[in-house]
């Protein structure tokens, strides 16, 4: 494998979206999470939700943030590395970027402030009303990105100028709604959702084991056990639409998440695969005769197609793909269980004491972020060697930069990442494992208020109020 330009700019694409996608999937769930409590406060008026709200609106101010300069990081590179995809590919692109910021963002950055100040300067309900907006916000964002990543996986309502080779939307409609962006929309969204309800369990469970409960921890970890178990089922479900409508647009993406090498009306599923000196370059152990089961809806007697199917050239890497997919998959399952679990110990009202469970439930808050960047490898690379799928390859998309260039701003990449974004996480992680204030939103000596720029994400004095010590 040689490091090329080509290799290090799609190196430096994939490492800082990686860190960005974290982001957006937590904040996106968070929003929803922050809108969800402070409606039941206002429905109930238990404050156990409000003070939820405003222990996890800190970590939403600073996960957004953080999110917002990765995602001005990761637009960059379009001029930078990608100036001939952009050059080719920007007039249907850009438009489908630029209404994200139009819509989403004006509306994010408009009821952010009165979301994050505006305790005890404007009514509640209007505030209601801004966390609302900015959780609507966060999710339109999310429909103009997948578009446009959709619309790269199955590209259609456009042509082809005959004299640049430019492309030109012919039909926004069609631009925007591609086959695949209806299922990858819907799993994303509910990717985030999990992601963030087990990082609210882990951080619960951590409390838990600390012996430091509470009424919010108690309710958190509740509603976070069942959006688990209620969400994953779902979860799974629209994975599978999604792999369907990839098995018709994108066969070998198929083939090489699920090891096919040959061609045959009836596949298995390969479980483990490992380098062999064979035609398919790998073997493995694989249950047979499943495809009839997962692939039901193919007409009757079409072959499913394998690796065989496809030039060396017109296939994606596949180990990243294969694997991807499986790591994807398991930590899915893993987080089912967890939430199975926690619903079941809230039945028989042992979720707020200490276990295995606990002990589980904490490094299973990484696992939705896990299954998120593994599901983007699946995503992105299946989608090799195409920028834009079978119309504009990879290697005729990357700028006239040098190897020396790619490499330096990698490592600049890398250096500033671990230690601003590594901060950052460990400052929210702590933040999200401690206890709750007993009267968060009014002015406290040695703090600063809430509606205060620096309170709005400053670490809470802890209060022994209302802990129950947990044997």
């Amino acid at each position: 494998m040689e490091f090329d330009a080509l290799l290090l700019s799609r190196i430096q694409f994939a490492f800082v979206i990686a860190f960005h996608i974290m982001f957006p999937a937590f904040t996106i769930g968070l929003a929803a999470f922050l809108a969800v409590c402070e409606g039941l406060w206002l429905k109930t008026g238990h404050e156990a939700f409000k003070r939820l709200y405003l222990h996890w609106v800190k970590i939403f101010a600073l996960a957004f943030a953080m999110g917002v300069v990765s995602g001005v990081v990761m637009s960059y590179q379009f001029g930078t590395n990608w100036s001939v995809f952009s050059e080719i590919a920007g007039s249907v692109i850009g438009p489908l970027l630029g209404y994200e910021v139009l819509t989403a963002f004006f509306l994010e950055a408009t009821f952010l402030g009165v979301m994050l100040f505006g305790w005890n300067k404007v009514g509640r309900k209007l505030h209601f009303v801004a966390t609302c907006a900015v959780a609507i916000g966060t999710t339109i964002s999310a429909f103009w990105i997948i578009s446009a990543n959709s619309w790269m996986q199955t590209p259609q309502g456009f042509a082809v100028d005959p004299v640049t080779g430019n492309f030109y939307a012919t039909d926004w409609i069609k631009v925007i709604f591609t086959p695949s962006f209806p299922s990858r929309l819907a799993h994303m969204l509910v990717a985030a959702y999990i992601t963030t309800a087990a990082v609210v369990l882990a951080a619960g469970a951590w409390q838990v084991i600390r012996g430091r409960v509470t009424k919010p921890t108690r309710w958190q970890m509740r509603m976070a056990s069942g959006t688990l178990a209620i969400l994953l089922p779902l979860q799974i479900m629209l994975g599978h639409e999604s792999g369907l409508v990839a098995h018709e647009h994108q066969p070998a993406k198929i083939a090489a998440a699920e090891g096919w090498c040959e061609t045959a009306p009836i596949q298995g599923t390969m479980l483990l695969a490992w380098p062999a000196d064979n035609a398919c370059g790998h073997a493995g152990i694989t249950i047979p005769g499943t495809s009839p089961y997962l692939f039901a809806g193919k007409p009757e007697g079409e072959d499913l197609k394998g690796l065989d199917q496809f030039a060396a050239e017109d296939t994606p890497p596949i180990w990243p793909v294969f694997y991807g997919f499986r790591i994807m998959v398991g930590a899915g399952l893993v987080m089912l269980g967890i939430g199975l679990w926690g619903c079941f110990l809230w039945w028989r009202g042992r979720l707020d004491e200490k276990g295995l469970f606990h002990w589980v439930a904490v490094p299973g808050g990484a696992l939705g972020f896990i299954a998120v960047i593994t599901g983007w490898i699946v995503a992105e690379v299946g989608r090799q060697p195409y920028t834009v799928y079978g119309h504009l390859r990879t290697v005729d998309s990357i700028s006239p930069v040098s190897t020396a260039q790619v490499a330096t701003s990698l490592l600049v990449f890398m250096v500033t990442y671990a230690i601003i974004f590594t901060a950052g996480t460990v400052y929210m992680a702590r933040i999200a494992t401690r206890g709750f204030d007993d009267d968060p939103t009014g002015p406290k000596e040695g703090r600063r208020a809430p509606g205060s720029p620096l309170g709005s994400v400053e670490d809470p004095a802890e209060s022994g109020d209302d802990i129950v010590a947990a044997e």
